[in-house]
């Protein structure tokens, strides 16, 4: 018997309508784990919004490329790491943003990394040129329930 839950991985297409696919994926892995319904929610939107930057900045909308997600479930941590073979992102390049300057000149976008970055505990970006991106995103456990064997 494992103390720990095996890691599970999910491979899309670089399309905004395998979104759904992912967020029932990260779902069902978050609650699996234990989280809180907010935390559950939380997540999703972090990993939708990694996704999400993965298909419009580094594959430019491109459907025919791959995005693999993989979960690593942890007794202290969740962790997701979402691998990409498009253009790199180097996270120094952006700045916190004015949510009030934002909201008050009705702009969209721009805010995935600043809302990855509220909603997860530790975002990081890893990149090898001529290799494949990797995001990771964690969430530590707090009230969450015991890791499932696996």
């Amino acid at each position: 018997m494992e103390t720990q839950a095996k890691h599970i991985s999910k491979r899309i297409l670089s399309r905004t309508d395998s979104l759904v696919e992912v967020r029932e994926f990260v779902d069902a892995a978050a609650r699996a784990f234990g989280f809180s319904e907010e935390d559950v929610a939380n997540i999703i939107l972090a990993v939708d919004e990694a996704c999400t930057n993965i298909i419009k900045h580094a594959y430019h909308y491109a459907v025919d490329q791959e995005i693999e997600i993989s979960i690593f479930p942890s007794t202290r941590s969740f962790e997701i790491r979402i691998y990409d073979n498009g253009k790199a992102f180097d996270p120094s390049i952006i700045r916190t943003p004015d949510l009030k300057d934002h909201i008050g000149h009705k702009r969209r976008g721009g805010l995935g990394v600043y809302l990855m970055k509220r909603l997860m505990d530790k975002v990081e970006y890893n990149f090898i040129p001529g290799k494949r991106n990797e995001v990771r995103l964690i969430k530590y456990r707090s009230n969450a329930s015991t890791v499932p064997e696996g």
